[in-house]
């Protein structure tokens, strides 16, 4: 039987008519300028590191839990099937989903929280930023510019992970210095949405953390099926699955419900975003920027029951307290770096000792903030073994 694919809705993404890259490149004979974004996003550095990079459970924790690589292939599989769905561009979609944690450092939000500690008289530490920073100037890989040189529709998806950057009275001086560091910054059109696609991938992400963050809770005995059970969306769900099948194992239950829990959200996301698609006939990807809401959405129904569940894995799964202790120590790890680099510049390895040696203080703590965020989480329990450990010194 063939597979029916939705046509190309007229407001889609074209990458025939992408608004290009900062710095001039002939085009790909074999790739689409989306698909040529995706490729360099999966042989970037920063991409391969996200390997051992904190979800929820520190890396090392046990190989069945979710990393930010893992969870990154999990919202680009999502993203393209949505986006397919929707008639857009499944090229764009994957390739925002598959960058949109590229600025993560180590040890999870926990880690992010104590880098932005730390940055705290020198403008603070944004993931987002962060993100940008890796793909347009981090990432060193090219002879004639630093960065992936994205084409621009990638780059607004990235800047616009959360919607648009100037609203609610905030201007560019307001922003993080990882954005506004970006010389073309103002170009991505600040005060508007992304694209379709990039809305998709924002949404996806949702879709895939709220569902594994479920599976990794239970298989880490966080929670039992009977807490969860307390949820309404997910409790009726995983009661169905087992009056379905009532001998089936535990493990198994848990993999059809968030099977269907997954299915359910899609499905919710796609009926709405139809819907608004419909009541708001945009006629252009231009037309969706300017909307006034999203274009892409969840209703308002699963929305409630997301806030539900939300609460729930942060009162059972966020701040349990075995995750509270490895925060703990995250956080003292990348404290202790920190201080330590910026204190002694001649403790760095290179070239990031000569970065930091030739500039005044202010300009020596982003140089180290971009050391350490761009470290994995075995690296950076490593690195505070070695230089804060006498016996790792013999």
């Amino acid at each position: 039987m063939q597979e029916l694919i939705p046509s190309r809705v007229e407001y889609a993404s074209e990458p025939s008519r992408s608004k290009g890259r900062f710095f001039t490149e002939p085009p790909s004979k074999t790739r689409t300028a989306f698909q040529r974004d995706r490729d360099r996003i999966i042989h970037a550095s920063a991409f391969r590191r996200l390997k051992m990079k904190t979800q929820v459970f520190v890396a090392h924790e046990g190989d069945h839990f979710r990393t930010r690589l893992t969870h990154s292939l999990e919202v680009a599989q999502i993203a393209r099937s949505v986006a397919r769905t929707l008639g857009l561009d499944e090229d764009l979609s994957e390739a925002l989903a598959l960058a949109h944690d590229l600025g993560h450092p180590p040890f999870g939000h926990a880690g992010e929280d104590e880098l932005d500690e730390c940055m705290q008289d020198f403008e603070g530490f944004d993931h987002n930023a962060q993100t940008l920073r890796v793909v347009t100037m981090l990432e060193q890989r090219y002879p004639t510019f630093d960065g992936l040189n994205l084409c621009f529709e990638t780059l607004e998806g990235l800047v616009k992970h959360n919607g648009p950057l100037l609203k609610n009275g905030k201007t560019y001086e307001d922003l993080a210095p990882g954005f506004r560091d970006f010389p073309y910054l103002q170009e991505l059109q600040l005060d508007k949405f992304a694209g379709p696609e990039a809305q998709v991938a924002a949404l996806a992400d949702d879709i895939a953390y709220n569902n594994h963050d479920i599976d990794d809770g239970l298989s880490a005995r966080l929670f039992t099926i009977d807490e969860i059970c307390d949820v309404p969306m997910v409790g009726r769900v995983f009661r169905q699955v087992q009056k379905d099948y009532p001998l089936l194992d535990e493990d198994r239950v848990i993999a059809e419900a968030i099977r269907r829990l997954i299915g359910i959200w899609i499905e919710d996301l796609t009926k709405e975003t139809s819907k608004r698609a419909k009541d708001l006939r945009p006629r252009s990807v231009e037309e969706v920027r300017d909307l006034k809401l999203p274009l892409v959405a969840f209703s308002d129904a699963l929305e409630k029951e997301q806030k539900e569940l939300r609460i729930f894995l942060m009162e059972r799964m966020y701040r349990h307290y075995k995750v509270n202790r490895k925060r703990s120590q995250a956080k003292r790890i990348l404290k202790d770096l920190f201080h330590l680099f910026l204190d002694e510049p001649d403790t760095l390895p290179p070239p990031w000792n000569g970065k930091a040696m030739q500039v005044t203080r202010d300009e020596r703590a982003r140089v180290v903030c971009d050391y350490v965020a761009g470290m994995t989480d075995n690296f950076a329990i490593e690195e505070h073994r070695r230089l804060f450990n006498l016996d790792a010194m013999m």
